[in-house]
Protein backbone atom coordinates (compact mmCIF):
# COMPACT_ATOMS: atom_id res chain seq x y z
CA UNK A 1 0.00 0.00 0.00
CA UNK A 2 2.97 2.68 0.47
CA UNK A 3 4.11 1.64 -2.66
CA UNK A 4 0.79 2.99 -4.26
CA UNK A 5 0.63 5.80 -2.29
CA UNK A 6 3.81 6.62 -3.10
CA UNK A 7 2.83 5.72 -7.39
CA UNK A 8 0.03 7.98 -6.84
CA UNK A 9 2.05 11.00 -5.36
CA UNK A 10 4.41 11.09 -7.92
CA UNK A 11 1.84 10.07 -10.68
CA UNK A 12 3.28 7.28 -11.88
CA UNK A 13 1.92 3.67 -11.80
CA UNK A 14 5.33 1.69 -12.57
CA UNK A 15 7.26 2.90 -8.84
CA UNK A 16 9.72 4.28 -11.42
CA UNK A 17 11.48 6.96 -9.68
CA UNK A 18 12.63 9.81 -11.79
CA UNK A 19 16.03 10.93 -10.77
CA UNK A 20 17.28 13.99 -9.44
CA UNK A 21 20.37 15.62 -11.24
CA UNK A 22 23.61 14.48 -10.62
CA UNK A 23 24.90 16.21 -7.47
CA UNK A 24 28.29 17.64 -8.02
CA UNK A 25 30.35 15.79 -6.38
CA UNK A 26 31.41 12.24 -7.71
CA UNK A 27 31.30 10.16 -4.50
CA UNK A 28 27.77 8.93 -4.12
CA UNK A 29 26.90 9.87 0.57
CA UNK A 30 26.48 7.01 2.31
CA UNK A 31 22.54 6.58 4.03
CA UNK A 32 24.01 8.26 7.23
CA UNK A 33 26.19 11.28 5.49
CA UNK A 34 24.25 14.50 5.78
CA UNK A 35 23.77 17.01 3.27
CA UNK A 36 26.51 19.92 3.02
CA UNK A 37 25.39 22.87 4.34
CA UNK A 38 24.43 25.17 1.14
CA UNK A 39 24.61 28.37 0.29
CA UNK A 40 21.83 30.77 -0.17
CA UNK A 41 20.61 31.72 -3.65
CA UNK A 42 19.26 34.63 -4.27
CA UNK A 43 16.19 35.23 -2.06
CA UNK A 44 15.64 31.34 -1.45
CA UNK A 45 16.42 30.31 2.17
CA UNK A 46 18.73 27.25 2.74
CA UNK A 47 16.67 24.32 3.99
CA UNK A 48 16.17 24.02 7.94
CA UNK A 49 18.00 21.73 10.11
CA UNK A 50 14.66 20.33 11.05
CA UNK A 51 14.00 16.51 11.96
CA UNK A 52 9.74 16.52 11.88
CA UNK A 53 8.33 15.84 8.59
CA UNK A 54 5.52 18.07 9.19
CA UNK A 55 7.52 21.21 10.46
CA UNK A 56 9.81 20.51 6.94
CA UNK A 57 6.92 20.30 4.72
CA UNK A 58 5.60 23.57 6.03
CA UNK A 59 9.01 25.24 5.32
CA UNK A 60 9.10 23.79 1.76
CA UNK A 61 5.66 25.30 1.35
CA UNK A 62 6.86 28.93 2.21
CA UNK A 63 9.96 28.76 0.04
CA UNK A 64 7.75 27.48 -3.09
CA UNK A 65 5.49 30.16 -2.54
CA UNK A 66 7.76 32.70 -1.67
CA UNK A 67 9.91 34.31 -4.54
CA UNK A 68 11.52 37.78 -5.13
CA UNK A 69 12.45 38.68 -9.23
CA UNK A 70 13.94 41.99 -8.54
CA UNK A 71 17.27 40.47 -6.83
CA UNK A 72 16.88 36.44 -8.04
CA UNK A 73 17.06 34.95 -11.20
CA UNK A 74 15.15 32.28 -12.41
CA UNK A 75 18.68 29.76 -12.88
CA UNK A 76 19.49 31.07 -8.54
CA UNK A 77 15.57 29.89 -7.90
CA UNK A 78 16.05 26.65 -9.16
CA UNK A 79 19.27 26.16 -7.66
CA UNK A 80 17.95 27.20 -4.02
CA UNK A 81 15.07 25.24 -4.57
CA UNK A 82 17.83 21.96 -5.98
CA UNK A 83 19.61 22.73 -2.24
CA UNK A 84 16.36 21.66 0.17
CA UNK A 85 16.42 17.95 -2.51
CA UNK A 86 17.00 14.64 -0.90
CA UNK A 87 20.92 13.48 -2.11
CA UNK A 88 18.81 10.16 -2.45
CA UNK A 89 18.14 9.86 -6.07
CA UNK A 90 15.95 6.59 -6.03
CA UNK A 91 13.54 9.22 -4.01
CA UNK A 92 14.04 12.48 -5.54
CA UNK A 93 11.59 13.61 -8.10
CA UNK A 94 13.52 16.88 -9.75
CA UNK A 95 11.21 17.16 -12.72
CA UNK A 96 8.25 18.12 -9.68
CA UNK A 97 10.05 20.44 -8.37
CA UNK A 98 11.80 22.57 -10.76
CA UNK A 99 8.09 22.38 -12.74
CA UNK A 100 7.25 24.95 -9.71
CA UNK A 101 9.64 27.82 -11.49
CA UNK A 102 8.35 29.47 -14.29
CA UNK A 103 9.67 29.31 -18.08
CA UNK A 104 12.88 31.75 -18.65
CA UNK A 105 10.27 33.73 -20.78
CA UNK A 106 7.45 34.29 -17.88
CA UNK A 107 10.34 34.48 -14.80
CA UNK A 108 11.87 37.41 -17.22
CA UNK A 109 8.34 39.25 -17.63
CA UNK A 110 7.78 38.78 -13.93
CA UNK A 111 11.03 40.44 -13.20
CA UNK A 112 10.25 43.50 -15.48
CA UNK A 113 7.59 43.77 -13.07
CA UNK A 114 9.66 43.47 -10.15
CA UNK A 115 7.41 41.00 -9.04
CA UNK A 116 7.64 39.24 -5.51
CA UNK A 117 5.52 36.96 -3.33
CA UNK A 118 5.69 35.81 0.35
CA UNK A 119 3.72 32.81 2.32
CA UNK A 120 2.11 32.70 5.56
CA UNK A 121 1.24 28.83 6.56
CA UNK A 122 -1.57 28.14 8.51
CA UNK A 123 -1.31 24.51 8.86
CA UNK A 124 0.00 21.27 7.40
CA UNK A 125 -1.20 17.81 7.70
CA UNK A 126 -0.63 13.85 6.61
CA UNK A 127 -3.28 12.91 4.48
CA UNK A 128 -5.84 9.90 4.46
CA UNK A 129 -4.15 8.62 2.17
CA UNK A 130 -1.08 8.38 3.59
CA UNK A 131 -2.35 7.66 7.45
CA UNK A 132 -4.31 4.97 5.63
CA UNK A 133 -1.29 3.08 3.81
CA UNK A 134 0.69 3.75 7.28
CA UNK A 135 -1.77 1.88 9.01
CA UNK A 136 -2.03 -0.52 7.46
CA UNK A 137 2.25 -1.61 7.09
CA UNK A 138 3.53 0.47 9.84
CA UNK A 139 6.95 -0.53 9.28
CA UNK A 140 7.16 0.31 5.61
CA UNK A 141 7.95 3.60 6.24
CA UNK A 142 11.54 1.99 7.31
CA UNK A 143 12.71 1.34 3.91
CA UNK A 144 12.57 5.21 2.32
CA UNK A 145 11.33 7.43 5.74
CA UNK A 146 9.13 9.29 3.20
CA UNK A 147 6.62 11.07 4.73
CA UNK A 148 3.30 12.87 2.61
CA UNK A 149 2.04 16.00 4.28
CA UNK A 150 -0.34 18.70 3.03
CA UNK A 151 0.05 22.00 3.53
CA UNK A 152 -1.98 25.26 3.80
CA UNK A 153 -1.50 28.55 3.84
CA UNK A 154 -1.49 32.09 1.84
CA UNK A 155 0.37 33.49 -0.66
CA UNK A 156 0.82 37.62 -1.13
CA UNK A 157 1.81 38.18 -4.38
CA UNK A 158 3.09 42.01 -5.01
CA UNK A 159 4.29 43.65 -8.72
CA UNK A 160 4.97 47.03 -10.25
CA UNK A 161 1.36 49.43 -9.29
CA UNK A 162 -0.92 46.19 -7.93
CA UNK A 163 -0.68 42.89 -5.54
CA UNK A 164 -3.01 40.16 -4.35
CA UNK A 165 -3.36 37.32 -2.20
CA UNK A 166 -4.63 33.86 -2.65
CA UNK A 167 -4.74 30.43 -0.67
CA UNK A 168 -2.77 28.04 -1.27
CA UNK A 169 -2.16 24.26 -0.77
CA UNK A 170 0.50 21.72 -1.62
CA UNK A 171 1.06 17.91 -1.02
CA UNK A 172 4.95 17.21 -0.80
CA UNK A 173 6.98 14.53 0.12
CA UNK A 174 9.98 14.72 2.67
CA UNK A 175 12.41 12.54 3.87
CA UNK A 176 13.09 12.22 7.13
CA UNK A 177 15.59 9.29 7.87
CA UNK A 178 16.32 9.40 12.07
CA UNK A 179 20.45 10.13 11.26
CA UNK A 180 19.56 13.11 9.11
CA UNK A 181 17.50 16.55 8.76
CA UNK A 182 14.75 16.01 6.52
CA UNK A 183 14.66 16.29 2.97
CA UNK A 184 12.37 17.22 -0.45
CA UNK A 185 11.66 14.56 -2.68
CA UNK A 186 8.44 15.27 -4.54
CA UNK A 187 5.60 17.66 -4.95
CA UNK A 188 2.25 15.82 -5.92
CA UNK A 189 0.36 16.68 -9.15
CA UNK A 190 -2.38 17.23 -7.06
CA UNK A 191 -3.26 18.05 -3.11
CA UNK A 192 -4.28 15.07 -1.54
CA UNK A 193 -6.44 15.92 1.58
Amino acid sequence: MVAGCVAWFTGRSDHTPQSAPPAPSASKPSPTASRPAPQEAGSVPRPPQIADPIAYAKAVAAMLWSYDTRNTSRDQQLAGMRAWMTAETTYADWASISGQVPDPVLWSRMADQDQHASAAISEGHYPALFKQALAEDPSAITEAYVYVVTVHGKQKLAWKGGGGAEDRAVTVAVQCRPDRDCALAAIAPRVAQ
